[in-house]
């Protein structure tokens, strides 16, 4: 059998093509948007985008990771189970886009933007095509088409690309905080367009038994992940209410979505690993030896997102340089966030356990308390700190859910990891992170900083592979290469 380990990269790297294509192009707009929009306005896309991310994740109901188990389930026909979560999530998201066109004037008003119903319609028009797309993906990544999906991903951003081009330089009218939200629109419409026949040769079916199970299993993942989404992104919706100056909330929230969108390649890396992942994790666990290959895995991924963070800590003063100039007295929290998403990534990994032992109610109880974290912190600090408050009730708040699943995960579904070999590539971190810290106090010239930077990445990532290449995977049968 093929190394796991190989296989696992392997199809990280095909999925994250897309991703990286979509960070990628999604980062190189920021400095398009935030060298054309003011900051208000760009704090109202980023409102937006908090709202969607938010609806997303109820409106799919929890099915995608339902349909991984059940179709990999004796017994059960994946066909069925595939049917049964399309059509639910299709009657859902038809009553929710039925309700929004309906109301979208008084929705609109309500929010501060009258005259901009249409805003409300593109919206709930997003997540009925991606609502319905997110089971068909998780389809292409059940069955290994992880070409199929990037293909299908790179479509949809090249798409959304082409359309913002066309708005911001094309368009004769003023640009406004309307165009990136309709760019993604016309993208969502074509992706659902390409997985008609798909949807054809499915030809789905409902069986009220399945979709009983798939609901069963589902709903408690759709509620662990509606607090853990809220917490990435409440701190958008609590600065309308809590920010320093009542007046200027959006163009601080713009700020400081520009500055965390530098942190973005950390969240490209977690994104990419948690497409291969998932159904990856499943595959394996009736192997032998896999919840040490899971550990194994823990240390590897640790390894690189402290790359990542250090590498965008490293080279800061040429990164800064996206943002207009107006945007970059934000810069200070990248670490923070960068470190925030690596503890997030981690999160993901230590979480499987609920997943695989069927436990997914305690994932409730784990989100709800990082959500608490983050609304206290937020609500206490961000009066007065701004979004300093929201920068650290992110780490907060994951460092609390972290500590907490990895607990109980030792109590329900022991993995043997290595606390002390990850403490320890968290202290190479600090080391490396303390002398670019120090390079940046001493020397003056940016090109010295980045030299030396350089040589510290270097350092940092030949000592790490040198570390991780001593703890092999046991066990003949995830180990063969």
């Amino acid at each position: 059998m093929a190394n796991p380990l190989k296989q696992l990269a392997g199809e990280t790297a095909i999925y994250g093509f897309s991703s990286i294509l979509a960070r990628i192009l999604n980062f190189l707009f920021v400095p398009i948007y935030t060298r054309t929009l003011s900051q208000v306005q760009y704090g109202v896309v980023t409102e937006f985008m908090a709202y969607i991310a938010i609806l997303q994740v109820l409106l799919v109901l929890g099915l995608e990771t339902g349909c991984f188990r059940f179709a990999n389930k004796e017994g059960e026909d994946p066909r069925k189970v595939y049917s049964g979560a399309l059509l639910a999530v299709f009657g859902l998201n038809l009553a929710f886009l039925a309700c929004m066109v309906a109301f979208s004037g008084p929705i609109s008003a309500a929010l501060g933007y009258a005259g901009y119903k249409r805003l409300i319609v593109y919206v709930a028009s997003i997540l009925f095509c991606d609502s319905i797309t997110a089971i068909l993906f998780a389809k292409l990544r059940q069955e290994h088409k992880a070409v199929k999906f990037a293909i299908f991903k790179t479509v949809k951003i090249l798409t959304e690309t082409g359309a913002n081009l066309v708005l911001f330089f094309v368009w004769p009218a003023q640009p406004d905080f309307t165009y990136p939200i309709f760019a993604i629109l016309i993208s969502c419409v074509l992706c659902l367009a390409l997985f008609i026949p798909d949807m054809l040769r499915l030809r789905p079916v409902w069986d009220s038994g399945v979709v009983k199970r798939l609901l069963v299993y589902s709903l408690p993942l759709m509620v662990a992940a509606l607090p853990g989404v809220a917490n990435d992104f409440l701190d958008r919706l609590l600065f309308r209410y809590f920010d320093t100056s009542s007046e200027a909330w959006r163009a601080t929230l713009g700020v400081y979505q520009a500055a965390v969108k530098l942190a973005v390649i950390m969240n490209l890396f977690i994104q990419m690993f948690r497409y291969a992942a998932e159904p990856f994790f499943f595959q394996r666990a009736r192997d032998k030896n896999s919840k040490e290959l899971y550990a194994v895995v823990m240390e590897w991924f640790t390894a690189f997102c402290g790359l990542v963070l250090l590498g965008v800590v490293g080279y800061i003063d040429v990164i800064s340089l996206f943002l207009g100039r107006d945007f970059r007295v934000g810069i200070d929290v990248v670490p923070i966030m960068l470190l925030s998403y690596m503890i997030l990534g981690m999160l993901f990994n230590v979480s499987m356990w609920y997943k695989l032992s069927g436990r997914t109610n305690m994932a409730i109880w784990i989100t709800l308390a990082g959500l608490l974290v983050t609304t206290v912190v937020n609500v206490v600090f961000m009066p007065r700190y701004s979004y300093w408050a929201s920068a650290f009730g992110h780490l907060a708040s994951y460092l609390v859910m972290f500590v907490l699943s990895a607990w109980l995960g030792s109590r329900y579904y022991p993995i043997p990891y290595k606390w002390g070999r990850i403490l320890a590539i968290f202290g190479l971190m600090g080391l490396t992170y303390a002398g670019i810290w120090f390079c940046a106090m001493r020397a003056d010239a940016t090109w010295m900083r980045l030299v030396v930077n350089t040589f510290l990445l270097g350092t940092y990532g030949a000592l790490m592979w040198l570390f991780l290449r001593r703890r092999p995977v046991v066990g003949s049968d995830v180990s063969a290469s």
